[in-house]
């Protein structure tokens, strides 16, 4: 800012006496008096410029201050200590926001980053077989903490008690995990959203896919009940009639209802029979699993039909040939399309990733004194 000139200005005594600024002629006083301009300081003028040149400066430093570069919130690192079935996923690049919109996101793989890590991920299957097992001799950083992973219902998940005390985050479809990574969900469709053309071309009254089929279980039990009324048409390696993954959902359009019946009954245990063989699909689920109101609390409502709202298994199979006579009634049950997508997760980094849209709300101290307890909670 340019130098603001100031004006000095002498007595009337001096200006009589010819005593100018010049030289070294002073005004003149009293010996026992002081001069008036030694009391005068600076001017209202004065005391106006140099309150202008001081908000000058302080805007300029502000300026300044605002325009510097900041360092960047500091990223989340989530190690995956080892990949679920050995099957590694591609982690190069900012993958948690080039995919999913998650900032500030690290997903690595490298045990050598251990000290770096505020997560680590422990798949529960492979801890479960020997296959792998925690670096118990490793000193964990303060403020690290441990997440156990399993999409496994409680009775594939092995004994947990020797757990105990280690984990201080959980990882499941549940509810009430600390990370809740479901194996699907429905979200609002946006306007830009093409709704999927259900076709009308049905085949088939009930089909149900199965690999895995133990008499024991009660799904081949209701099974076996329903198929005493009712066509079911099976597929999978049980019934020697496999679907290629590609031949899946067109083959089970044409069904009218499709079983989505779990292996075990267990809390929120709702997986890719209904997310993935049903609804997108487009079959009717027929539901087998924990309460109504644990799929009440995740499905769109009128989309599924649940197995405990009906007296008999003969009561079902008759509401199921009437429905599909009338199609009005059956297309009651794919209204929610219209208003509702399926979204799943497409692998387990994006799995990871979701740790740290949920980091922030953990609590600093936690530990699961008892894992088995928690993880073996009983359907509610």
């Amino acid at each position: 800012m340019p130098a603001v000139p100031v004006k000095l200005l002498t007595t009337e005594e001096d200006k009589k006496d010819g005593a100018g600024l010049s030289g070294h002629n002073h005004p003149r006083c009293h010996p026992h008096q002081e001069c008036s301009d030694s009391k005068k300081g600076l001017t209202p003028s004065m005391k106006k410029y140099l309150l202008l040149s001081v908000i000058c400066i302080l805007m300029l430093c502000l300026n300044v201050w605002l325009r510097a570069p900041r360092s960047p919130p500091a990223s989340i690192t989530v190690l995956l200590w080892y990949w679920p079935f050995g099957i590694p996923e591609d982690l190069h690049g900012d993958l948690c926001w080039d995919l999913y919109r998650i900032p500030r996101c690290r997903v690595v793989a490298k045990r050598s980053l251990f000290s770096e890590a505020d997560v680590v991920v422990f798949h529960n299957r492979e801890l479960m077989t020997r296959q792998e097992k925690l670096p118990m001799e490793r000193p964990r950083p303060p403020g690290q903490r441990w997440a156990w992973l399993s999409l496994e219902s409680p009775a594939n998940n092995g004994d947990l008690r020797r757990f105990a005390g280690v984990f201080n985050l959980t990882m499941s479809y549940r509810r009430d995990a600390d990370v809740s990574i479901p194996y699907g969900k429905l979200l609002p469709r946006e306007p830009e959203d093409v709704v999927e053309d259900i076709k009308q071309n049905k085949t088939d009254l009930v089909c149900w896919v199965v690999s895995n089929f133990r008499s024991s279980h009660t799904r081949s039990k209701v099974y076996q009940e329903l198929s005493a009324v009712v066509p079911v048409k099976v597929y999978g390696s049980w019934s020697k009639n496999p679907l290629a993954s590609e031949d899946l959902l067109p083959t089970l359009s044409r069904c009218y209802f499709y079983l989505a019946f779990e292996n075990s009954l267990s809390k929120d245990y709702i997986t890719e029979k209904l997310w993935k063989n049903a609804y997108q699909s487009g079959a009717v689920p027929v539901v087998l699993g924990p309460p109504v109101k644990n799929y009440e609390a995740v499905a769109a409502p009128r989309s599924f039909i649940h197995v405990d709202e009906f007296a008999s298994t003969k009561e079902l199979g008759e509401y199921l040939q009437k429905l599909a006579g009338d199609a009005e009634r059956y297309g009651e049950y794919l209204r929610w399309r219209s208003e509702w997508k399926v979204k799943q997760y497409d692998g387990w980094r994006h799995r990871a990733c979701q740790i740290c849209t949920q980091y922030h709300s953990f609590p600093q101290y936690k530990v699961y004194a008892d894992l088995a307890a928690w993880d073996g909670t009983a359907a509610t």
